[in-house]
């Protein structure tokens, strides 16, 4: 969908947490809509960093529903059943939750893989293959070891993953983002936030995010003065390098 190299695009800026299990489904609907959207290719997705509990340890004996039994106050088989609900919310995305291998754990190294691939124009796929280890195959995403898997997964390099981690080359980036996401009034991820004009908060339903891509880049068009044309029937052609 952002093939189109030095093409003005709309932007469509994601705030998230890898551990947030809205923020997969949501990336799911989000998908679906734009996979309906005749002008997919105007738009471009930048995901941004967000963490829901800064204070989570790298790693931790607590499995998810002990964690969150004693953050919220709940009991463990009342938190059970609110988790049961997510997953079955997850499947009519069609997505894989595996709750009961999920390993809590501090999201912010992942966050700081998530900076360099998106220096690489990687970011959505880093999301996504971070996502699926996280819910789907309970993976720690504080170990580095585990992070130079995943980062290869989508072609970075083993030995630029490791320096990046070491060295918290990205740090300041996940930081300024957490706190640009402060002032704009993020309260709770996934936040979607359509050419700095519309918002869309939650994991709302693919017909929400479609009409709001419908009206932002309406506007958008409008506003760059962009001719944009609906070709109905394309026959044969020759283009403009002399291909016929």
């Amino acid at each position: 969908m952002n093939s189109n190299v030095g093409k003005e695009k709309l932007k469509v800026e994601v705030w998230s947490d890898i551990m947030c299990p809205f923020c997969y489904i949501g990336k799911r609907n989000y998908e679906m809509a734009l996979s309906k959207f005749e002008h997919a290719d105007d738009i471009q997705i930048v995901w941004k960093s967000f963490q829901l509990d800064p204070s989570l340890p790298e790693t931790s004996s607590e499995n998810v529903y002990e964690y969150l039994a004693k953050r919220k106050g709940l009991g463990l088989e009342q938190v059970k059943q609110l988790h049961e609900n997510v997953t079955n919310t997850a499947k009519i995305a069609g997505l894989e939750y595996n709750f009961d291998k999920t390993q809590i754990s501090n999201s912010f190294k992942a966050h700081q893989l998530i900076q360099l691939a998106k220096s690489k124009n990687l970011g959505d796929e880093a999301e996504e293959v971070l996502f699926y280890a996280y819910f789907t195959e309970g993976k720690n995403l504080s170990d580095i070891s585990t992070l130079v898997e995943l980062g290869q997964k989508i072609s970075l390099d083993e030995f630029e993953i490791r320096s990046i981690l070491e060295n918290k080359a990205f740090e300041k980036n996940v930081h300024q983002e957490i706190e640009e996401a402060q002032q704009i009034g993020v309260r709770g991820v996934p936040f979607f936030v359509f050419d700095r004009k519309y918002a869309v908060s939650g994991a709302q339903p693919v017909d929400s995010f479609y009409s709001t891509l419908v009206q932002a880049h309406k506007e958008w068009v409008e506003k760059n003065n962009i001719t944009s044309l609906s070709i109905n029937n394309e026959g044969e052609s020759c283009d403009v390098n002399g291909n016929c």
